[in-house]
Formats: C-alpha cells, structure tokens, sequence
C-alpha cells in the first residue's frame, strides 16, 4: 500500500480524537482500516502500518451481519495476543458511512437486491462524486450524478461534485457545470483537470483540518489520477485514456485509505458499475429539493405528480423550469428507494419469525416429559 508517512503517526492527523476514545475497549489499541482483505486487513497506528487478520469476537459479529465487517476509514480496536502478534478484534461505532444496496444471485440464478448493503467506507467527512467531462462520447451523466449524490447525502458526510477531465470539452465546460448545479442543488460542484491541476486546489480545500474523503464514480473518472494529484505523487496506479471519447480503463481494483502530505485522507475506489440505494431516509429528497419545494405548491396534498390539476411539478415541466430527464430520475430513484425499504422490512419480518420458530421449539421440548 502506498507509504507517505512514517512510523510514530500522530492520530490526530488520522481523525482520532477524543470521542472515539470514549468507544475504545480497555487494553485496546486504536487503528485507522486502510485496506481490507480477506479476513486480514492493513491498519495505521501510532507506531507506523500493521496487516492484522480479523479476531473470533469480529468474525462471530460479521457473521449475523456482513455490514459489522471492517472496511476502509474503519477505527477499530487491535489486541496483542500472547504469542506476540496483533488482531483486529472490533470495530468502533462509525460516525458516517457510505452505503450502497449490494447485488446478490436469487436461487434462480438471476441478480437481486441485496437488502443488507455493502459499507463501501466509512467515519467520512467528504464524498467526492467524480463524473468525467465527457465519457464513452457523451457529456456527464446527470442521473449518475444525481444517483450517487443521494448516496452521499444519506450517508452523513457533505457530497461536492467534481467534473473530472475538464479540459476534453474546452469552450462547453461552463455550460455543462451549470447542467450539474442544477442536478444537484445545494452542493459545490468543481470542474477539475488533474493533469493540468486545473481545480485540484479547490478540492483539496474540502480536506483541511484532517478530513477524510473518498472519491466515488464510474470506471476511467479519473479518480486515481484525481488522488494522485492531490498527494502530489505517483500514490495509485494510473492508466490512459482513449483521446477520442476520454474513456478510460479499470485500473483500481481495491478501496484504499490514503493519508496525503499536505494534510487530509482520501479514499480511492474501484469503478462502481451498479449504485443500488439502501436504507433511505431522505438522501433523494436533498438531491431533488427542487422537486420537492415545487410539490409542496400542489393543489392537492397526495399529488402524485402525473395528471392531477393543480399539479406544480407538471406545470414547472411543462414551462421548461424542470427538465423532464429531471422529474423521470426522481421518479425512478424514489420508486428504488421504496422497493429496497419493502425489501429490508421484509428481511427483519422474517429473521424475527425464524427467531421465535426456534424459541418456540426449545420450549416444546423442555415441555416433554
């Protein structure tokens, strides 16, 4: 893993403070999850970097729920064990977390929504949402965007946008930064080109005071190159991209914590090829605040926004103030975000008939005779 620091960290300069310690077990010691591997992971402590593998107390954790499993930006508790080594024997409670509804394969064979998730990293202050200029011949993609941006939001650290590879669209870049801000209100949106370092300073603004971020997007974003740039070094693999439509190809293949001289920590990712949501609460309302600010002008309370009169989302589609790419994302992620919370209601429904099925036959047979 990449080394741009030495042995005697100061865990501040990590994100440990004192909070954490209240959550610290006795006769612990505090590590930052830089990398995780197949049971065994890569930690920074205060005397330098560790790859411990995982304890009993954790695998019986992860094993009633594959979310308790370490991932990257973890703090998490090491134990020395008699013979002289080290083990990762819990995980402190996390302050954030990017979350994204995983795939699983039904007994068919076929995909299905994983209602558990998958923690992607987590105790982050930062989601950087890299979407490329242009990508396969096409300008950003808007409903990528507005997808990973409810993500963010329902995460609990402040998503910014960065258009990556900005110099590929010259004179058009203007024009598209303003198409992303109205996707997504509220939130900075950068246009960034890591080659030149165009944009490179404002997003490493967002790290000051030791924060943590982790870049988020598709395959060839140019999110390793984006972190290189920020470390001022050669920390993550890179590869080229195709000049004719600026895609690039798969180069990260693991998500890894990266501490940066200048201050700050950044998150590298693999490409994310499928962002299903999980667990919403209100991450689409904040991307869509516009739409919501508009239905609440409707004649009607329980407007579904399709044919009612009266209906100022339709009104505003129509006068062209809401883009109707717009209002069918909304549509789409609101109808997603719906079917995985039915999914996850129905997962809790049915562990707790399996509990009380097995409680009720260990009390049948201490009924016998």
């Amino acid at each position: 893993m990449p080394q741009l620091t030495s042995p005697g960290l100061d865990l501040s300069t990590l994100g440990w403070n004192e909070s954490l310690s209240a959550d610290l077990p006795g006769g612990a010691v505090p590590a930052r999850v830089a990398r995780v591997d197949r049971g065994a992971a890569d930690v920074l402590t205060a005397d330098g970097h560790h790859h411990v593998t995982y304890g009993a107390r954790l695998r019986r954790a992860a094993a009633g729920d594959p979310v308790a499993l370490p991932c990257v930006g973890d703090w998490a508790a090491l134990r020395l064990l008699p013979e002289g080594r080290w083990e990762l024997d819990s995980v402190l409670p996390r302050r954030t977390a990017f979350v994204r509804g995983g795939v699983s394969r039904d007994s068919r064979g076929g995909l299905s929504g994983d209602s558990q998730g998958q923690v992607l990293a987590a105790n982050i202050d930062v989601v950087f949402v890299a979407e490329p200029a242009m990508h396969g011949g096409d300008f950003a993609d808007l409903g990528r965007v507005e997808r990973l941006l409810a993500l963010a939001w329902e995460s609990g650290a402040l998503p910014v946008v960065l258009v990556t590879k900005a110099d590929l669209i010259g004179e058009h870049l203007a024009g598209l930064l303003d198409d992303v801000a109205r996707a997504a209100p509220g939130v900075d949106v950068h246009g960034v080109c890591a080659m030149t370092g165009e944009g490179v300073d404002l997003a490493r603004a967002h790290l000051a005071g030791s924060r943590t971020a982790v870049v988020l997007g598709a395959s060839g974003a140019g999110k390793s190159t984006l972190v290189n740039a920020l470390a001022g070094a050669e920390v993550m693999e890179t590869q080229q991209v195709r000049a004719v439509d600026g895609r690039g190809r798969h180069t990260t293949v693991h998500r890894e914590l990266v501490p940066l001289a200048g201050g700050g920590l950044i998150i590298d990712t693999p490409g994310i090829r499928r962002v299903g949501m999980y667990d919403m609460s209100q991450g689409v309302d904040l991307v869509f605040a516009d739409i919501e600010e508009l239905a609440g002008r409707c004649r009607f309370g329980d407007c579904a926004h399709e044919s009612e009169p009266g209906c100022a989302v339709l009104a505003a589609m129509e006068s062209g103030e809401l883009p109707e790419r717009r209002l069918a994302s909304w549509r789409k992620l609101q109808r997603e975000a719906a079917w995985m919370a039915g999914r996850t209601d129905a997962r809790l429904r049915a562990e707790q008939a399996r509990k009380w099925k097995i409680i009720h036959k260990s009390m049948r047979g201490r009924n016998r005779p």
